[in-house]
């Protein structure tokens, strides 16, 4: 806080900020869902025209691009979200 920023200001950015984050919670939540409904459908039509259960170069490629997204965290986020969609192996 600065000489010139009082309490009340820095209170109002904090509740201001916090509810953006809480915003964005949300949407990745709605959008976490989602993603797990069309992976599961995908792989519902693949096993029913014969398919397998897993695409394993499709794993890979995911896990790759939030791993250059993110770093190393982005390999374990990507697994979650790949679970969500196909369910633990």
């Amino acid at each position: 806080m600065t000489a010139t920023t009082s309490p009340e200001v820095v209170t109002d950015d904090l509740n201001e900020l916090r509810t953006e984050i809480d915003g964005l919670d949300a949407e990745i939540l709605r959008l976490w869902q989602r993603r797990a409904e069309v992976s599961k459908t995908i792989g519902e039509i693949r096993m029913a025209n014969g398919g397998t259960r897993l695409v394993l170069d499709r794993e890979r490629a995911i896990l790759e691009k939030y791993r250059a997204a993110l770093g190393d965290d982005g390999i374990q986020i990507a697994m979650l979200i790949l679970r969500a969609g196909r369910g633990p192996l």
